[in-house]
């Protein structure tokens, strides 16, 4: 694992994967780590990080790319297996931290904010507590959908390391 902790906050969460609660590492895959993300309003959403450190994924070499990528498809089939949204969105952004990681956002169709990116209700939750409590909760407990997840990516014969 090719990691900067002094400088990158999703390095120093690697590097020490063992102190974060059970219910956020959903699995540890041979080149990246999945992750519960907080905004379970979305239940399932999850973050994919990159093993290595790179800000763009044409930092990573050819093959160690393509893994991360299968790694990618195989979370959101486990995602859309599990909890059957309308869609799913897929974000690679990286403008507030500079190191590869997806957001894999389930949308459903219960959702007031179908049609709109989830960044604004992000954003309005970043202003308002009660906004963030909605957007943090979700419709299962947090060590269930973890759970459920990785129940299904065994299933699936997810690659660990």
């Amino acid at each position: 694992m090719n990691v900067n902790p002094t400088h990158c906050p999703l390095c120093r969460k690697l590097t020490d994967l063992d102190a974060l609660p059970a219910e956020e590492v959903v699995w540890r895959f041979p080149h990246s780590v999945a992750l519960l993300g907080p905004w379970q309003y979305y239940y399932g959403y999850c973050l994919l990080i990159s093993r290595r450190h790179a800000t763009e994924l044409n930092g990573l070499e050819a093959d160690e790319r393509r893994a991360y990528l299968a790694e990618m498809c195989l979370l959101a089939r486990a995602l859309e297996e599990c909890f059957r949204p309308r869609k799913l969105n897929y974000e690679l952004l990286g403008n507030q931290v500079p190191h590869l990681h997806w957001h894999l956002f389930p949308r459903y169709d219960a959702d007031p904010d179908a049609l709109k990116p989830v960044w604004l209700a992000l954003d309005r939750a970043e202003r308002d507590a009660e906004e963030r409590r909605r957007l943090e909760s979700g419709q299962r407990s947090r060590v269930a959908t973890a759970g459920e997840i990785r129940q299904r990516l065994q299933l699936l014969g997810a690659p660990t390391l």
